[in-house]
């Protein structure tokens, strides 16, 4: 597993996307942490990661899950991780944690707008870290879904709106119907802008990366055994 991360970590840093991903997270950051507490002349940093979450993510999450497995499949080279002796368990979870892993080092960076604030008032730093670990279980859950979605096709084109559909969908789930809420991933982000760390939102967001890891691993092992 950590073979794959690091191959997929370092791939996102010899190309642009991983510098384009952060860049375009921190612009992100940046528009909301003035909506959100310079113009409202406010410490609270809970909109800042809500909002960034809520349409951030939607940018950010296909450019970097819309190539996993599909341009693997497309050049050909998925063959090759189809036959390593690695599992597919550990091919999906080290290709997820790399993505991951540049959103947390952009969430890292996004520390600056604490000691802005701090400058001003006097923020609670547990609090901000509260924000800080909703944010890294939703992004791992919106990650797991475009991983999936990418296992599904070797055109990253479909992969990115097909996790785009679906994060919007997941997104508005509950206002289509309340018995979709269990699928909206923001329905499970609700306490932790407040500082609250709740355990139904985290067991509930772990379930749904769960059940997209599972599904990501039960296409991949079908696509082995064919081949």
């Amino acid at each position: 597993m950590w073979a794959v991360f690091k191959k997929e970590f370092k791939s996102y840093f010899l190309s642009p996307i991983g510098y384009v991903v952060m860049g375009i997270f921190l612009l992100v950051f940046s528009v909301f942490f003035y909506l959100t507490s310079l113009g409202n002349g406010s410490v609270d940093l809970g909109g800042l990661y809500y909002y960034t979450a809520l349409y951030g993510l939607m940018i950010i999450v296909p450019i970097l899950t819309m190539r996993m497995f599909a341009e693997e499949r497309k050049s050909g080279t998925e063959q090759l991780i189809l036959t390593s002796p690695v599992s597919m368990a550990g091919v999906v979870f080290g290709k997820l944690l790399a993505a991951l892993a540049v959103i947390v080092i952009t969430l890292l960076m996004s520390f600056m707008y604490f000691f802005i604030v701090n400058y001003f008032g006097n923020p609670n730093i547990k609090v901000v870290l509260v924000h800080m670990l909703g944010f890294i279980l939703v992004s791992t859950a919106a990650l797991s879904i475009g991983m999936f979605a990418s296992s599904l096709t070797e055109n990253q084109i479909i992969s990115g709106v097909i996790t785009i559909a679906f994060l919007i969908l997941s997104l508005y789930a509950q206002d289509l119907n309340s018995n979709l809420a269990s699928l909206s991933i923001m329905n499970f982000y609700q306490k932790f802008p407040s500082g609250v760390i709740s355990l139904s939102e985290v067991v509930g967001l772990i379930s749904l990366t769960a059940m997209f890891v599972a599904f990501t691993i039960i296409v991949m092992q079908r696509r082995k055994l064919v081949k």
